[in-house]
């Protein structure tokens, strides 16, 4: 997987922990640096240590189905990247009490925000990825948009939630179609 299809995979997968990042950041009476840090630490620890795990299990049992890991790698990523699309249309009230960001608060939101995470570490293990520069670079990009969103959250509200889904949900899509089109022998890009 080149630089380009990693970052945009990145991108993609930190656009749940993005969105929400902007809600705690528009819950927040202050959103100091130290609010943004841990926002942007648990969805970055979180986001690169599920697909890690992902990576691990389906290691076990790759050889079994190497022969169509790419229709699983475009059916994982379809199936997230629709979900994310149609999760983007969702109304959500806004809460007027502070957000906490304490770990009862935050673990719940870490894991949800990253469970997709975990099948993208299965799709990395079919690909045979080189799966701990992919998972820290992911893991680094989470971090920098979550710790962005409490920032951007506490600033313009949340008219940027849905935006943020909606792409996070088409560039999975584009990224599992290139995947299947690249086992394929079809050639997206040079």
């Amino acid at each position: 997987m080149n630089f380009f299809v990693l970052f945009a995979l990145a991108i993609g997968l930190s656009m749940d922990a993005f969105a929400v990042a902007i809600c705690k950041g528009l819950s927040m009476k202050k959103a100091t640096i130290k609010n943004a840090m841990i926002v942007g630490l648990y969805f970055g620890i979180f986001q690169a240590g599920m697909p890690f795990i992902g990576y691990l299990i389906a290691s076990l049992f790759a050889d079994l189905i190497i022969a169509f890991d790419h229709w699983i790698a475009f059916g994982l990523l379809c199936f997230l990247g629709v979900k994310m699309i149609l999760g983007s249309f969702k109304k959500e009230e806004l809460s007027e009490k502070e957000t906490s960001l304490d770990f009862k608060e935050m673990l719940p939101l870490a894991i949800a925000t990253s469970i997709d995470a975990l099948a993208i570490g299965v799709s990395f293990a079919f690909l045979q990825e080189n799966i701990v520069p992919a998972v820290l670079f992911i893991g680094a990009v989470t971090f920098l948009l979550s710790f962005a969103g409490v920032k951007i959250g506490s600033i313009f509200g949340a008219k940027f939630k849905s935006k943020a889904e909606l792409a996070g949900g088409i560039i999975l899509i584009l990224i599992g179609t290139n995947i299947l089109f690249e086992h394929l022998g079809i050639l997206l890009y040079a």
